[in-house]
């Protein structure tokens, strides 16, 4: 007889639907029984769901959450999107950067400097080509 595999999804209430979260929550009585400061962080934490999800079902269940803390949670993670994307844009930079080391805007490859430090080389126009970063 084979041994049979164990399957390590992690708790079941992780990925149950709405529906059953719900009904979980309430025969479970989470909330009455929930002890820590966050009840929204710790929805979202004990069933894995966003925050978002977390504050309608909470709600769902009779929680009374003001409308100015959905305002923070949704604005906290409107920020973190933004940096999120700040941080992709400096990456790509980074890495174009690693690409034409020996480029700027104006020079496709820079082959040296002048005694007074001005660059010289081939300019993108000569190539008759855009720096692959004037796209952005």
């Amino acid at each position: 007889m084979t041994k049979k595999k164990k399957s390590n999804k992690g708790p079941r209430r992780k990925s149950m639907k709405r529906e059953a979260r719900l009904r979980s929550a309430r025969d479970t009585g989470w909330v009455a029984k929930y002890q820590g400061k966050n009840i929204i962080k710790g929805y979202s934490n004990w069933f894995a769901v966003d925050l978002i999800t977390a504050i309608k079902e909470l709600r769902m269940l009779g929680i009374a959450i003001d409308s100015a803390r959905e305002a923070e949670v949704r604005a906290s993670i409107e920020s973190l999107a933004e940096a999120r994307k700040r941080q992709r844009a400096a990456s790509a930079r980074k890495k174009l950067d690693e690409l034409y080391p020996d480029s700027d805007g104006t020079f496709a490859y820079i082959a040296g400097y002048t005694a007074g430090g001005f660059p010289y080389g081939t300019t993108w126009e000569e190539l008759g080509e855009e720096p692959p970063w004037a796209e952005d």
